[in-house]
């Protein structure tokens, strides 16, 4: 164990694309700069926290910050992995698990984002399939819940294709504006019936309690 005293550090999910890890500060620092180089087309807004509208140097100073204050209230009962998305040693995006009382839901949430330049790729699609290939394969989790405004038809495809069906819909403030949010959720037994088996966990045994599990 590399990383003895926080082993959320050593884990590990591989696909033969790419590789999602806990991000250090250098990591960090090269998702600031993915950020600045424009991950959405500024005439629209897909997230429901819009972080991309802040000016500089508020904008990076802000995600750091956001970033560094989910390592540090990192709880067994309320934790997200803010997991930096790696391809041939370069950063190039971020896919996050979340969770509460996560022991006893088993409910995950997801969410993700690339950098324009790697987009088209179908990156979204395995780094999310690499995300729930922890949630359930690793964690046992029970369902996986996504969601995103009703027009953003790229997060909604991987969601499709990966099997979540639809969970009802909400409204949310979208630039100071009433937007439609459409939620989805993948069942433990859908995904098992089409799970792939290409894709690896390493360093997850020793910090199973820190996702609210017994170590093994």
């Amino acid at each position: 164990m590399a990383h003895p005293y926080w082993p959320l550090f050593d884990l590990r999910v591989r696909t033969p694309r790419l590789e999602i890890r806990l991000p250090t500060d250098d990591d960090l620092v090269a998702l600031v700069q993915l950020i600045d180089q424009g991950i959405h087309d500024p005439a629209t807004m897909p997230f429901l926290q819009p972080f991309t509208d802040a000016p500089a140097p508020a904008r990076q100073r802000q995600a750091l910050q956001w970033w560094w204050g989910k390592r540090a209230a990192w709880q067994p009962d309320d934790w997200t992995f803010t997991g930096a998305v790696v391809v041939d040693g370069t950063v190039v995006g971020v896919q996050d698990l979340s969770a509460a009382s996560f022991g006893v839901l088993g409910k995950v949430s997801t969410g993700s984002w690339l950098g324009r330049a790697h987009q088209g790729r179908g990156l979204g699609a395995e780094m999310r399939a690499a995300i729930v290939h922890l949630a359930f394969a690793g964690l046992g989790a029970v369902e996986a819940h996504s969601s995103a405004f009703a027009d953003n038809g790229a997060s909604l495809a991987v969601s499709r294709a990966l099997g979540y069906v639809h969970n009802g819909e909400e409204v949310a403030l979208r630039r100071g504006r009433r937007d439609r949010v459409v939620n989805l959720r993948l069942d433990h037994s859908v995904w098992e019936a089409t799970r792939r088996h290409d894709i690896t966990i390493d360093g997850l045994a020793g910090c199973l309690d820190l996702f609210g599990l017994p170590l093994v």
